[in-house]
């Protein structure tokens, strides 16, 4: 199982010779550690833990928990953990490195990532209500949702689109292509778009993800 995570940069697009340009997502991918091997006997289920992106400070907890992965070596601040669960994990071991390295141009992968917070929002831009004419005799109730329907308990029934917060949603982005590796400033080249605005962490996989 190939997997990694990865910083979204920017959108852009490359040449292709069938199509003139494509839309690519540019990815930053640093060499990853494997920090932690969740396991059924101790953990209830199966995963492998990587950390990545250096940060300036942590706090103690989390260097004593990277020490495990650098043994004798410099332990250096991961800020970013993340989980990738796995039927098996004996294949990988703490300290293992991981990188763009196992990936390659042409090869479909699965993207994970959380989507642009746009905080509270109408139902107009959430749900994509119509709204009220704006003429003959409309009055201060353009954007208004209108009658919600019955109120037979006393209560506003569950699963009426209404007003409330939009987006920040974790979201699966399925049999992306890989157009592109930039192994010297490790980046990756994703055919279309991904969710998340840029900075944002995203997980790239080759199977089904489970954000952890």
């Amino acid at each position: 199982m190939k997997f990694i995570i990865a910083k979204k940069i920017k959108m852009t697009q490359l040449p292709d010779p069938e199509m003139g340009f494509v839309p690519v997502t540019v990815l930053e991918a640093s060499p990853a550690i494997i920090s932690q091997i969740r396991t059924k006997e101790k953990d209830g289920y199966t995963a492998v833990q990587i950390a990545a992106n250096e940060n300036k400070h942590l706090t103690k907890a989390q260097i004593g928990h990277l020490k495990k992965a650098f043994k004798e070596n410099e332990v250096k601040n991961l800020k970013n953990l993340k989980e990738f669960r796995m039927d098996d994990v004996s294949n990988y071991n703490v300290g293992d490195i991981i990188d763009l390295k196992q990936f390659s141009p042409g090869e479909l992968v699965n993207i994970e990532g959380l989507s642009k917070g746009k905080g509270f929002q109408g139902v107009v831009k959430r749900w994509n209500f119509r709204g009220a004419p704006a003429t003959h005799g409309t009055k201060h109730a353009l954007r208004e949702p209108g009658s919600i329907g019955a109120q037979g308990p006393q209560h506003v029934i569950k699963g009426h689109k209404m007003a409330g917060r939009m987006g920040h949603d974790n979201l699966t982005v399925k049999h992306l292509k890989v157009v592109d590796i930039d192994l010297d400033n490790n980046l990756i080249f994703l055919k279309g778009a991904i969710p998340g605005y840029e900075g944002s962490l995203v997980k790239i996989q080759s199977k089904p993800l489970t954000w952890k």
